[in-house]
């Protein structure tokens, strides 16, 4: 697998780190747990999707494994949420924001390697998807909550687009770092309309999304 170039692999593991700040404060406003319950919940969050898509494609060890930056800044992310978690929950907007960038790149990167990894297009853009929500579900799941990318915000349909452009700049032979940015910067704004005018994905009829 090619290297990453060095402004996506800045920006992957600063989306580890946002991920494992971001899921530890929504464990704690979750559930009552303790600072190894937080942490490790934290860590799920940031580290979780990248194992899954690593351990479907065949990459094993997973790179969380392999390169200690990963775990370290998930485990940083994790314990400082646990530690300031009273002064963090005043920049909701910020750690928002953050999280949308996280997940715009992780869409792209997991959409990247699994195309690396020879998958076709349609399990590409899959896993594209699963690295982006995929830590974040297993998150809710175990705190006992219905996954947000079910239920809130336009969570997975921004990954999806975002996974589907960077497959089709493969593709076409136009990938790069311009591409990249473009599939990412595409995901975060679809992202941030969603968070600023509430908006979900369509439900059935005769419902209504909470």
């Amino acid at each position: 697998m090619n290297p990453e170039p060095p402004l996506l692999l800045v920006l992957d593991l600063a989306g580890t780190f946002v991920f494992g700040l971001n899921g530890a404060m929504t464990a704690v406003r979750a559930a009552r747990l303790d600072v190894v319950g937080v942490v490790t919940l934290g860590m799920m969050t940031a580290l979780g999707g990248g194992v899954v898509r690593d351990l479907i494609i065949g990459a094993v060890p997973p790179a969380t494994f392999r390169d200690w930056r990963y775990f370290t800044l998930a485990f940083a992310g994790g314990l400082i949420a646990f530690a300031l978690s009273r002064k963090l929950s005043r920049l909701e907007t910020p750690i928002v924001v953050l999280d949308a960038i996280g997940l715009s790149v992780f869409a792209v990167i997991g959409a990247d390697k699994a195309m690396t990894f020879g998958l076709g297009i349609a399990p590409a853009i899959l896993l594209g998807v699963v690295t982006a929500v995929g830590g974040g579900t297993l998150r809710d799941t175990l705190v006992g909550q219905i996954p947000t990318v079910l239920r809130s915000d336009l969570y997975a349909i921004p990954a999806l687009v975002a996974a589907a452009i960077t497959v089709a700049a493969i593709s076409l032979g136009a990938y790069g770092l311009p591409a990249a940015l473009a599939a990412a910067a595409v995901c975060f704004m679809i992202r941030m309309v969603g968070v600023r005018f509430g908006l979900n994905a369509p439900s059935p009829p005769g419902t209504r999304a909470d």
